[in-house]
């Protein structure tokens, strides 16, 4: 059994929409699958209205000790170079290329940081 949050993922839907159209709290492979192989009104314009677009949910993966969620992407994230868990000391980082400087974007999913390495800019 699966809840319902993991169903919005498995389907690449807002949890929000998932309530709203009557998804159950905990649903069963055969139900998700059921209704992946034959997807309601609501769930084929869902997906056509999202041709082209970011997607619903994306997967993190901490670069050092390999914890992974699913997470919504933000409007304001940039394309990370890579994510961590917060608690990660910075020597167990990849090291920052020459030439770049480092940017953290904090509170990206529930404990992960973001992180941009960008070009110095001279001048």
């Amino acid at each position: 059994m699966m809840n319902r949050r993991d169903a919005a993922i498995a389907l690449d839907i807002p949890l929000e929409m998932a309530k709203r159209h009557g998804l159950p709290a905990r649903m069963s492979e055969a139900e998700l699958a059921a209704l992946q192989a034959d997807p309601p009104a609501w769930l084929i314009q869902s997906r056509a209205n999202r041709e082209g677009r970011r997607p619903v949910w994306v997967h993190l993966t901490c670069t050092v000790c390999g914890f992974s969620e699913a997470a919504r992407p933000k409007k304001w994230w940039p394309e990370f170079d890579f994510v961590h868990c917060a608690h990660h000391p910075a020597a167990d980082l990849p090291p920052v290329a020459q030439g770049r400087v480092r940017c953290e974007y904090e509170q990206i999913g529930t404990r992960l940081v973001g992180v941009v390495d960008e070009v110095v800019q001279a001048g």
